[in-house]
């Protein structure tokens, strides 16, 4: 569907993006993830035709677009601002590309009434000015607004970040579902991992202008390929020092293990492995509980399910035990 071949972005003598290759299939949720400044959205603006590249081409179904102007690219885009016209109603700003394509009156009232039931807007909500609504009913408008065009192909750029975490968390859900309704190929950029985790088929973890990784994300989280990947993505433990040496692992490698793959106080065959420490502290979730354990002076930290039955106190010795196949190893010279 969209393919990006060799990709370098230049903004004076900054290299931007450095060979970037992506390959996103038709009806896929894909995510850019990194940090800030990692060159993520960049690649947004260059498929979408706002940066036109040094280097590289784009395709869209085979057809290379590189240099096909923003407005015939058949992309519809949702800024991290929303972009929308603040005194203008929400049907007008629906309404807005459909009457930039001069579009019949009856078939511009009939496509913006119809996108805003499947984005959950009210009659009543579209007489309103945008700017008497909230930023969750301002995000479903930039986005029915970049539908309702009928692209082949939408891309947003970190939409969710001016929402509160509470509104965040239930508009991603929504995101996702209508994303999935629609079945549009979709590009989302977002530095949120549990966001990308939670939304995407795929993801494209940027550093520095490189992709580091493209995976699923169980493959990036569970089989991160790089030690940015590995740290970026969710909490991690460091095995080094003391500790890697009672696991007799590697000097010439660094090693990693995520906090759930621990045990505590749970003896495994399996595990192989096994360290006496000292709970530190307990962080209660709910759900499960966060320990920090001393081991000989090195801190790991380890979530067990709450059972409401084996919760451990500061001071207690436990035993924390792992398996070898759960330890990710990296070379320690190992660069994007």
């Amino acid at each position: 569907m969209i393919e990006l071949r060799d990709i370098y972005v230049r903004f004076g003598d900054f290299e931007a993006l450095h060979g970037i290759n992506v390959e996103v299939k038709e009806g896929e949720f894909f995510t850019f993830l990194g940090p800030s400044g990692c060159g993520k959205t960049t690649t947004l603006r260059t498929i979408t035709g706002f940066i036109e590249p040094a280097a590289g081409n784009v395709f869209v179904n085979g057809h290379d677009i590189t240099r096909v102007p923003i407005e015939k690219r058949n992309i519809g885009i949702v800024f991290q601002s929303y972009a929308l016209f603040p005194s203008m109603t929400v049907y007008n700003n629906i309404a807005f590309g459909l009457k930039i394509q001069k579009l019949p009156h009856k078939e511009i009232d009939r496509k913006v009434k119809d996108i805003a039931r499947k984005v959950d807007l009210s009659d009543e909500q579209l007489a309103k000015a945008v700017s008497q609504l909230s930023g969750g009913q301002q995000q479903r408008v930039a986005i029915a607004r970049a539908l309702v065009t009928d692209p082949a192909i939408i891309c947003m750029d970190e939409p969710l970040s001016n929402l509160d975490a509470k509104l965040r968390v239930q508009l991603r859900n929504e995101l996702k579902a209508m994303q999935k309704q629609f079945g549009i190929t979709t590009i989302y950029v977002t530095h949120d991992q549990e966001e990308a985790l939670t939304l995407s088929d795929r993801i494209a973890v940027f550093n520095k202008g490189y992709i580091e990784q493209i995976g699923t994300p169980n493959e990036i989280y569970n089989y991160s390929k790089t030690e940015f990947v590995c740290n970026f993505i969710g909490d991690i433990n460091p095995l080094s020092g003391p500790l890697a040496e009672k696991l007799q692992l590697g000097s010439d490698k660094k090693h990693f293990i995520r906090l759930e793959r621990l045990r505590v106080n749970r003896p495994d065959e399996n595990s192989q492995m096994c360290l006496d420490g000292v709970i530190e502290s307990v962080e209660y979730y709910g759900l499960y509980l966060k320990y920090y354990i001393d081991v000989d002076g090195c801190r790991l930290k380890a979530v067990e399910k709450n059972d409401g039955i084996s919760i451990y106190e500061p001071g207690q010795r436990v035993k924390v035990s792992m398996h070898p196949r759960d330890i990710m190893s990296y070379p320690v010279s190992q660069e994007a």
